[in-house]
């Protein structure tokens, strides 16, 4: 019998190609649930990848419940960082995930993330889950906000069912860096993106990297610095601010100390490589201690 988690993340697992042909596990809903997990909830994962990958995840993610559907492939991408900014190429694509892959008791958890990476999770897919008194029902959009081309680069592409999607979500989280192209590079002009897009959801936060974070609640803007940290590896951050500000949230119902210590857990994850980077509870409410310290010294 399947036990309803507390924190379910649904999209692709990746495998995440290294420049020395190695691989390392990765994913929305990889970095998102491990952090949930460190943090102390009953966590799950919906997602698809080919049968030697769901043979090894009961060792890599030993303290997570899987419902995996077999794939031809499991969706692989090679990540290059120069300057700040990754361009991307998909290198393998799973299966795409459909609502009978989500276990009925799963539908009850009272959070929620919609993690895509490469388009597999139809826009409807939100509707199995109606928004409800106590329960958080979010997404990171930028698998709906990508397309790629016939070398696998990955490129922008507009997110044509956002007044779909939207309103049917209590929090929309995401990057500057995904909305950018459609604002001709222009940090005011994807502020002005962001500020509609809040008028659909009731909780918006913009991830900025060096730059902190923004909490958007009905067009209202509230600003938080990032942590000055030095950073080994970005990759997966801003899965971790998602999974910590939403478990927070649900934990403690204050958005803004939610987005202070998501910020917080993140600064741990750009420190080191892949999922080792993951703080527990312990480590970021230290973090945030001496941190207060020192701004107010």
């Amino acid at each position: 019998m399947l036990v309803t988690p507390t924190f379910l993340a649904i999209g692709h697992i990746t495998r995440d190609l290294q420049p020395d042909d190695s691989s390392r596990l990765g994913g929305t809903v990889t970095f998102a649930a491990l952090t949930a997990a460190r943090l102390g909830l009953a966590t799950a994962i919906v997602s698809s990848a080919d049968t030697t990958l769901i043979a090894q995840l009961s060792t890599q993610l030993p303290a997570i419940a899987c419902a995996l559907q077999p794939s031809p492939e499991t969706t692989t991408f090679v990540n290059h960082y120069q300057e700040g900014f990754r361009t991307q190429y998909l290198r393998a694509r799973a299966s795409s995930l459909h609502a009978e892959d989500v276990p009925l008791a799963w539908r009850k958890a009272p959070i929620v993330l919609l993690g895509p990476l490469a388009q597999e999770l139809p826009a409807d897919f939100v509707t199995l889950f109606p928004r409800r008194s106590g329960a958080l029902i979010a997404a990171t959009p930028q698998g709906w906000l990508r397309r790629w081309d016939d070398d696998g680069r990955i490129w922008p592409t507009p997110w044509q069912a956002a007044e779909q999607v939207l309103p049917r979500l209590d929090v929309l989280i995401l990057s500057h860096d995904d909305l950018l192209p459609f604002a001709g590079e222009n940090r005011a002009a994807a502020d002005a993106i962001l500020d509609r897009w809040s008028m659909y959801a009731p909780l918006l936060v913009a991830t900025d990297g060096r730059h902190g974070a923004t909490l958007f609640r009905q067009g209202t803007r509230q600003h938080f610095p990032a942590y000055q940290v030095q950073e080994v590896d970005p990759t997966g951050a801003g899965d971790v601010f998602a999974a910590a500000f939403l478990t927070h949230l649900y934990q403690h119902n204050d958005p803004a100390h939610a987005v202070a210590f998501a910020n917080c857990a993140a600064s741990f994850s750009v420190e080191k490589y892949g999922l080792s980077g993951i703080p527990n509870e312990e480590m970021v409410l230290q973090r945030m201690l001496e941190q207060k310290k020192i701004w107010h010294s």
